[in-house]
């Protein structure tokens, strides 16, 4: 029987299978890890909406088939909420569809507007949906820079007049997973005017939109004048109210590709279970202390996360926004990449981290580290991570070795080094 399945075939290894691996075998010796590598969010769910998921879940018809583009009550309350962060009115039955959390609703858009040979642009590093959800649906994509600036905007333009055919879409994630980069309303501006002058829809994933420090909100690419007409959105519960497990999101923006999107989900989903819409709901239009606490609490992480790292002479950029901290490589390390690197925290200070590659091959020379423990939690691990810095001669010699022996495994299939690390 033929198990070459095409789509399968299209994507890489999971670059965190080995780590994941260690890092089980670790915890079932009994060791201590302290795991910084999922974002996971650690916070509870605020009590008043886990009150409302009980209180509704008591209705026997609330346990029915759900409403594939979400509830009336739910999408009332998100349009509510652009208009009050954004000042962005969006109609609530064209523009606006309940998603099971961002990710599902990105990759079913992927789906629902994507040909065979279709050329995606994406930033490189990015979150691993943004281009695999297209991947899967038969895309190519393109890799831009990931940093909103100049640079990222004379890519774009080589993209358009050097791409045949010419790009159908271009993802925008700010602030980043993984790299934590914020865009300002200029930046989106001056997207927008190129992307509707080219006819080339805009996908934005504003998830991490209320987890930011010492700046401005991050702003809605909706706000740019124009937007909608070549512009979709999509926001998540999971990052803002500590709702991850619950997998609700939203999507918001241009009426043609929000109607791909709700046909097609229409196909696959009857939509989030109805108490965790209505849950989601009273999130949306109650009190908002929760967001400004959890907001703080990250805050506080972060401090302590670089603060700490400094003193171990691993100087991290200070992120400004996101539960995630990009971190280069310190230079004794470099040599090693990101992966023997991320493989020398976890078995030598009891820390696990992202490695950068995970989230594209310019991640290369980073780690992601998501600051998902308490603060004693990450001052142990700032602890467990100086120590091993400043007694890391053995450590370095044995991962020496370890590589050496591994590319003379690689080399005796006859190829020659390049090839086979190819």
């Amino acid at each position: 029987m033929n198990t070459e399945f095409h789509r399968i075939k299209r994507l890489p290894p999971y670059v965190f299978a080995e780590l994941n691996a260690m890092k089980a075998k670790a915890r079932a010796a009994g060791e201590d890890i302290i795991d910084l590598g999922m974002g996971n969010p650690d916070l509870p769910t605020p009590p008043h909406i886990i009150a409302k998921l009980c209180e509704v879940a008591q209705d026997p018809k609330a346990h029915r088939y759900s409403a594939s583009q979400g509830i009336k009550g739910l999408r009332k309350a998100f349009v509510g909420y652009y208009e009050r962060r954004f000042g962005v009115e969006l109609d609530m039955n064209k523009e606006v569809c309940v998603t099971l959390g961002s990710k599902e609703g990105l990759a079913n858009l992927a789906s629902a507007i994507t040909s065979p040979g279709d050329i995606i642009l994406s930033p490189n590093p990015a979150y691993p949906i943004h281009p695999f959800g297209f991947i899967i649906a038969d895309g190519s994509v393109r890799y831009l820079p990931y940093e909103p600036n100049d640079e990222f905007l004379k890519a774009l333009e080589r993209a358009v007049v050097s791409s045949q055919p010419k790009p159908k879409a271009l993802i925008l994630n700010y602030p980043s997973n993984p790299t934590a980069m914020v865009a300002s309303l200029d930046f989106y501006g001056q997207v927008v005017d190129f992307c509707r002058h080219h006819e080339i829809w805009i996908l934005s994933d504003l998830a991490y939109a209320e987890i930011y420090f010492d700046i401005e909100p991050p702003p809605s690419v909706l706000q740019i004048p124009g937007a909608k007409d070549i512009a979709i959105e999509f926001t998540s519960m999971s990052k803002t109210y500590n709702m991850a497990g619950w997998r609700v999101g939203f999507a918001a923006g241009n009426p043609q590709l929000m109607n791909a999107l709700i046909r097609i989900k229409s196909y696959l989903d009857y939509g989030a279970y109805t108490p965790i819409q209505v849950a989601a709901a009273a999130a949306l239009n109650g009190p908002q202390d929760c967001v400004a606490e959890m907001r703080q609490i990250y805050k506080e992480r972060r401090d302590v996360l670089i603060e700490g790292l400094a003193q171990a002479q691993w100087h991290i950029p200070t992120p400004q926004a996101s539960m995630f901290a990009w971190a280069p490589i310190p230079e004794p390390f470099k040599h090693l990449g990101s992966m023997e690197f991320s493989k020398l925290l976890l078995t030598e200070a009891g820390v696990a981290v992202a490695p950068g590659p995970g989230f594209g091959e310019n991640g290369e020379g980073f780690v992601r580290i998501a600051v998902v423990e308490n603060k004693h939690r990450i001052r142990q691990a700032v602890r467990n991570i100086r120590n091993f810095m400043s007694n890391a001669g053995a450590a370095l010699a044995e991962a020496e070795k370890t590589r050496a022996v591994n590319a003379c495994d690689t080399n005796d299939s006859g190829l020659p080094p390049r090839a086979a690390a190819l």
